[in-house]
């Protein structure tokens, strides 16, 4: 029996299985028997995973940031490519046009942004199904996921890409649970939660049933989150990717205004008509503000800044000491401290040390010990 197949005998039974007090254990045994069964298909023995091999799937990054274009066959990613790029990529009325993954590179405020065109997937992906396994471990690359969907299709699709996706060990539009696992020699299972944390999800038999299913007999486990099964065999495996997406609803020249407020519910969505460039600015916004990326401008001493070539950095890791190891490894060595213009500091310019927090479009003047 197969991989795909096991894992399929799995997902029947969970769903067979009613959800209680009664089931809690079972169902967290088989959530972590999936969980182990669908590393074999992200990390198989002996090789790389999926984002390895194939033509056109080992893609240099290059920019500031990396956007992978996900969808079905036919949705218009490859003509949303072209728009934003001006990088050819093959477009047709007929479904898989793509077979190789197309990289092109556009600009927006001082960033080089990286986007993937890749080829549609198909229902069954992460299993392996076409080419779906190199499209999503190319996918796990990205800093950010565009879901391309055909507005006049189902939305019923939109879903099975997530699962598709989530498969993979993909988390859209998430954060890593709150949970700390370190693990001991001995003093068996120790688990902590939080001073007035609520644990709703499950009680301490199913998250002993989980780690010993694990082979975890000694560990310490802190829990600061109202955490579900899920989280916690996330943490224990390891290998997921939490990753930003936004959901772009193509071909809305296609449907009603009344059709198109439905569609304007979904979070995280952006209406577009890449064919009439409709809306790709309001779309090149909302990729700037998924992928929070600040501007920091650097000025030499004696001279005025440098606007034309910013220094762009995550706003999760845009400290001092983060802005000097983006200019010069060794910086950070001889600093002493800088100087900063901009909404970060309250007098211009401040004199600031390496742990101070930096602000989009700040100006920086960093003074080297003698």
């Amino acid at each position: 029996m197969t991989t795909a197949q096991k894992i399929a005998d799995i997902e029947a039974e969970m769903q067979r299985t009613q959800k209680n007090k009664a089931t809690e254990g079972h169902l967290a045994l088989l959530k972590t028997k999936l969980a182990k069964l669908k590393r074999e298909l992200i990390d198989p023995a002996g090789g790389k995973g999926g984002g390895a091999g194939g033509e056109g799937f080992d893609v240099k990054a290059s920019g500031d940031a990396r956007v992978g274009l996900i969808g079905f066959p036919s949705v218009g990613k490859s003509t949303l490519l072209t728009k934003l790029t001006g990088q050819f990529s093959e477009a047709a009325d007929y479904e898989f046009t793509t077979l190789t993954c197309i990289p092109g590179v556009y600009n927006y405020k001082g960033t080089k942004i990286q986007l993937l065109d890749l080829p549609g997937i198909i229902e069954g992906a992460k299993d392996g199904k076409g080419r779906g396994k190199q499209v999503i471990g190319v996918a796990r690359t990205c800093t950010l996921i565009l879901i391309v969907l055909d507005v006049a299709k189902p939305v019923t699709h939109k879903r099975l890409i997530e699962h598709e996706l989530e498969g993979f060990g993909m988390r859209l539009n998430k954060t890593a649970p709150d949970i700390k696992l370190k693990r001991k020699d001995k003093g068996g299972i120790n688990i902590i939660k939080a001073h007035g944390q609520e644990m709703s999800h499950m009680n301490d038999d199913t998250i002993n049933c989980i780690l010993k299913e694990y082979k975890i007999s000694n560990c310490d486990v802190h829990f600061r989150c109202n955490a579900t099964m899920d989280d916690l065999i996330d943490v224990i495996e390891g290998n997921r990717v939490y990753v930003p997406c936004l959901y772009v609803m193509n071909k809305i020249d296609q449907i009603s205004i009344e059709e198109l407020e439905l569609v304007s519910r979904m979070p995280h969505y952006i209406p577009i008509s890449a064919k009439d460039e409709w809306n790709l600015d309001e779309l090149m916004e909302r990729i700037w503000e998924y992928l929070d990326l600040i501007r920091i401008y650097t000025k030499p001493k004696g001279q005025i800044p440098d606007y034309e070539q910013p220094v762009i950095m995550p706003r999760s890791y845009s400290k001092v000491e983060d802005f000097c190891g983006k200019l010069h490894k060794t910086l950070i060595k001889e600093f002493k401290f800088a100087q900063v213009w901009g909404c970060s500091v309250k007098h211009n310019p401040q004199k600031v040390g390496k742990d101070h927090q930096l602000l989009d479009e700040d100006v920086v003047q960093v003074i080297k010990k003698k």
